[in-house]
Formats: structure tokens, C-alpha cells, sequence
């Protein structure tokens, strides 16, 4: 059963062509990694998921669902690239929000254990304004997990966190039941928790497969993934 559908989808942004008849699907439970360069779709991709953005053409869905319904939503975790959440208030009281927007369960015990998760209590109170780069990210990822959602769509998810707080975050989404749909252009955190790889450039799949088929490629020919990646882009 898929829980990511995207099936001939376009779109562009006045003259300028971001998704050009790109098609996957993935798999309920399937972590994937989605790949390519600066301005390859990636984040459109992302965007069209969550509900954000409309496209131009193609058919959508997530859960079965349209992504912009209120079914979608309520099993869908959205965390994008630069994620910002309420500057005004705090980051307690941005838990509490998010939490109830999204119906989420056990709301009191869920900020409690997301403040320990995320090693943000000592800044409970704070004004999210006032957290560094790397407290905010850990916030937003807080808020996008909040509600036990089963489809995750993640835009260069570990963006300004430390290598521990990385671990710790990747062991809590690999215990998650859920879909994963990563976007990044950093092969290493794609290995860490994605087995299969959509590699897209210009808007369009150029190739699929399982991240251990690049590994394998980059023993053959002697390259490293990135290296692999690039060739299979037509850069080498």
C-alpha cells in the first residue's frame, strides 16, 4: 500500500519550471530520501505534500487522502527547511499550540516529554526569539512529531544541530511507525536513516533505487556517493 502518491505532477513559478512531470510513490512505513541539487524541486515537492502550494497538473495524495484536506493534516508531520516557529511566544507555549491545532493526545505529558527529548526545558519559558539557531530547529521538529503523525515530510531535517542531538533525533524517528519522506543534498544523512533514494534534477526523476545499490556503485567505480550522485546527474 502506498501512503505517498505523485504522479505526473508540474508546476512552475511564472517562467521558471520547478517540477516537470514527476512521478513516485512510496510505500507505507518506507523511508526515502529525496536527492538532488539547489533548485532541483526538491522543496516544490515538499510543499505541494503538505498541502502548501497547488500544482499546475498531475494527481497528489497523502494517506489517500488530498494534501490539503483536513484528513491529510491530521497524520501528516511537516518540518521545512527554514522553519520558524511563533517568535513571540514561548517554546512551551508553542508546543501547547501546535499541540491542540493538531488534536494531539495526551497533550500535557506530550510537551513534557518532547522538552526532555529535545533538551529544550531550560528555555521552556523563553521567547522562542531569544533560542539559538539550533534550539529553534529542535523546537520545529518538536512541533512537526508532536501529534504522532504516520506520514513525515522532512526538508534537510538536522539543519544547525550538533552531531548528539543528530543521533539522538535520528534514533526517535527510526522508532517512529511512521512514512518518511527526507529531503537533502547530504548523502550522510540520508544513510543514516532512508533506504531507498528518488534522485531528481530539473524537476524530474533521472533514477530510484536502494541506497545500498549507490553504495555498491561507488565500490565499483572506485567513487564516493556523492561522487556517484553527481555522475548519475550527468557532472561527471
Amino acid at each position: 500500500m502506498n501512503c505517498i502518491e505523485f504522479h505526473e505532477v508540474t508546476k512552475s513559478f511564472g517562467t521558471k519550471k520547478a517540477l516537470d512531470g514527476l512521478s513516485f510513490d512510496i510505500e507505507c512505513q518506507e523511508s526515502v530520501a529525496l536527492i538532488g541539487p539547489n533548485g532541483a524541486g526538491k522543496s516544490t515537492t515538499l510543499k505541494i505534500l503538505a498541502g502548501l502550494i497547488k500544482p499546475d497538473s498531475g494527481d497528489v495524495n497523502v494517506g489517500g487522502f488530498d494534501p490539503d484536506s483536513i484528513e491529510a493534516k491530521r497524520i501528516m508531520g511537516y518540518l521545512p527547511e527554514d522553519a520558524s516557529p511563533y517568535l513571540t511566544l514561548s517554546v512551551k507555549e508553542n508546543l501547547e499550540y501546535i499541540g491542540a491545532l493538531r488534536k494531539a493526545e495526551d497533550l500535557e505529558q506530550k510537551v513534557e516529554f518532547l522538552l526532555n527529548l529535545m533538551e529544550l526545558n531550560e528555555y521552556k519559558n523563553s521567547r522562542v526569539s531569544t533560542l539559538s539557531r539550533g534550539n529553534r530547529q529542535k523546537l520545529s521538529i518538536a512541533l512537526a512529531i508532536i501529534h504522532d503523525p504516520k506520514i513525515m515530510l522532512l526538508d534537510e531535517p538536522l539543519n544547525y544541530l550538533d552531531i548528539p542531538t543528530q543521533e539522538k533525533i535520528i534514533k526517535y524517528f527510526n522508532s517512529m511507525n511512521a512514512t518518511f519522506l527526507v529531503s537533502t543534498h547530504i548523502m550522510s544523512i540520508a544513510e543514516r536513516f532512508t533506504r531507498r533514494a528518488i534522485i531528481i534534477n530539473n524537476g524530474k526523476q533521472i533514477w530510484t533505487g536502494q541506497i545500498d545499490e549507490l553504495k555498491e556503485m561507488s565500490r565499483e567505480e572506485n567513487l564516493t556517493i556523492e561522487g556517484v550522485i553527481s555522475k548519475i546527474m550527468g557532472g561527471l
